[in-house]
């Protein structure tokens, strides 16, 4: 490299450019002020060298300040401290001439390079451009570009095509809340942005190009998690006509092994990946996202109970979790358990007991065990001297979720996660349909899926019988993919719709395109959707989505170094026709 500010780059000098002339550019990361001497530590993307400086060397050594940009001269030279925790650390840099580029005015708002676990979120957000310059967040940025390369290279291997669909469409009922946009030249009418682009990627199909992929901008609003970005997220968009369930999974069979492989010195799962129904995760695992680096399983145990008089378990959905090598532990962990699971899992309790060396019941709950029970417990679940058992007893679909929660604590607090490894799974036949809060019928996962055993099954069964072609990928407890076989018959969509209560109008009226679409022979096609911002999360090894993102809102949604979102001019509401309801806008 040779131009007016580089000949070099900071991280890339070795003791063969010793007696070198050199010219360096960067951040001033620290400054180590010796009297005579004065010691830079010059940052770039590249990584970090040292420069050192006399007091006299030009006018302006007064404007260096840690943050400021440079440009800097000077001979390469070996160092006489070396340091060994940097690449750079045989040599330095002696300079002949040194000019400010960009002055760093104002003290910091917070150290850059350092661990940021002790720097108030908000602040960090609020001066993005700062953070971004941290070490390890700037190297997440670059590990996402570098994951976007990869999906891109091996989506062109396997014959895809890349296609943009557009940001400004109509409103879809995909599981979450539309962002509307208002239209100007269209009073009263409104666009949504897209919370994927379904209806488009299917009408790709029906327009004949067989094999499409795109990295796709979704907009949902949903409230934030850590593992999930507020309003916007990305996700690998591909779909495939003429094809299975089967030949979708053998394409992420191929994407997820080599991106993941491309990015990580971890052990990574290989295809075929293990394939568990949902009905048969949320018994074993308590989550249809289950982390199978955890050894622990869920044991149903309601059966044995039935008939109990205690009270806790009595006409109870009861779940079990068994742990080994537990006769160490003291009566505190048990309790912290309990305390966990009422406070962030809202379990009533957390019942337990102990096996001692004898194979007796001990502690906890023990007391209301009969030696009938026991026998049929220990039978169940293969129970040996030194475990223990933890129960949940609830209504169902709280037991489940309570034991799920428990299930992940225990793996944690007992370190029996496998390390170092990344291991998939798809979570296959998710019901077709749910019951809503309100006691409707309501769509469990995409509503464009096509239901297993057709329309004859929509005719016949009861709706929440009914599977779904529909399939998800987890890997280490997050769910990284969803994906679906597509309905692509005209009388099929209109009966599962009709089950969720749409008419035929409303389906005209929302999805007028892909309904027209169907009356014109369209291909049998299916696809899925793999989350950049989640699978870049696991490649970082980090446990929050906002450490991968450049510019990401806050838990509150706002991005507070743009001040979005904001109000606006009245002018700007008149244009597109909208009044705000002042005097209740915060009811």
């Amino acid at each position: 490299m040779n131009n007016k500010y580089r000949t070099h780059n900071c991280g890339e000098l070795r003791v063969t450019d010793i007696n070198k002339e050199v010219r360096l550019a960067g951040f001033v990361q620290t400054i180590r002020n010796l009297g005579k001497m004065i010691f830079i530590d010059l940052r770039d993307e590249n990584g970090i060298t040292q420069i050192v400086l006399s007091e006299d060397i030009n006018s302006n050594i007064k404007d260096i300040t840690k943050e400021c940009t440079v440009t800097v001269t000077g001979e390469v030279v070996e160092r006489s401290s070396k340091n060994s925790k940097i690449p750079t650390g045989d040599i330095e840099v002696v300079a002949s001439e040194i000019t400010v580029l960009g002055k760093c005015r104002n003290s910091l708002p917070f150290e850059i390079n350092v661990e940021n676990q002790n720097v108030r979120e908000d602040l960090r957000l609020e001066y993005r451009f700062l953070d971004l310059r941290n070490e390890n967040i700037h190297k997440n940025i670059v590990l996402r570009s570098k994951v976007l390369k990869d999906f891109r290279n091996v989506m062109d291997e396997l014959g895809f095509i890349e296609i943009q669909t557009p940001i400004l469409a109509n409103s879809s009922p995909e599981g979450a809340r539309d962002f509307l946009v208002p239209s100007r030249l269209h009073p009263g009418e409104f666009y949504a942005l897209p919370q994927a682009p379904q209806q488009f990627k299917q009408l790709l199909m029906v327009s004949g190009f067989e094999k499409y992929y795109q990295i796709a901008p979704c907009f949902r609003d949903e409230d934030p998690r850590a593992d999930r970005s507020p309003g916007e997220f990305y996700q690998l968009d591909f779909e495939m006509s003429f094809a299975t369930q089967e030949d979708v999974f053998e394409v992420i069979e191929t994407i997820l092994p080599k991106v993941f492989k491309s990015n990580t010195d971890w052990k990574v799962d290989e295809g075929p990946f293990i394939r568990i129904p949902f009905k048969e995760a949320m018994e074993k695992y308590g989550s249809d996202k289950p982390d199978l680096r955890n050894p622990l399983i869920i044991t149903d145990l309601t059966d044995i109970f039935e008939g109990t008089e205690f009270n806790a378990f009595k006409n109870k959905t009861v779940k079990a979790i068994y742990t080994e090598n537990m006769e160490d532990k003291p009566r505190k962990f048990f309790d912290k358990m309990s305390e966990y699971s009422v406070q962030e899992l809202e379990a009533k309790g957390l019942a337990w007991v102990k096996v001692d060396s004898d194979g007796n019941l001990n502690g906890g709950i023990s007391k209301f065990i009969n030696d009938e029970r026991k026998a049929k417990i220990f039978d169940r679940m293969n129970a040996k001297p030194g475990s223990a058992i933890f129960f949940i007893a609830d209504e169902y679909n709280k037991a489940v979720k309570i034991a799920g929660g428990v299930r992940i604590k225990l793996g944690t607090e007992l370190d029996l996660l496998e390390k170092d490894v990344y291991k998939f799974c798809f979570i296959v036949d998710f019901p077709m349909y749910e019951l809503s809060d309100e006691g409707t019928i309501d769509f469990n996962h995409n509503p464009f899926s096509m239901p297993q055993g057709g329309l004859e099954a929509l005719e016949n069964k009861n709706p929440l019988d009914i599977y779904a072609y529909q399939y998800d990928a987890v890997c280490n407890g997050y769910e990284i993919l969803s994906g679906a076989v597509r309905n692509h018959d005209q009388d099929i969509m209109l009966k599962a719709f009709e089950i969720a209560g749409y008419t035929e109008e409303d389906i005209k009226g929302k999805f007028g395109a892909l309904y027209n679409a169907f009356s014109y022979g369209t291909p049998p096609h299916a696809g899925a959707a793999p989350g950049v911002d989640r699978i870049v999360m696991l490649l970082a090894k980090e446990d929050n989505i906002r450490e991968v993102i450049a510019f990401p809102k806050n838990k509150k949604a706002r991005d507070l170094l743009m001040n979005a979102p904001s109000k606006v001019f009245d002018k700007q509401l008149e244009e597109v026709h909208i009044k705000i309801d002042i005097e209740n806008i915060d009811k």
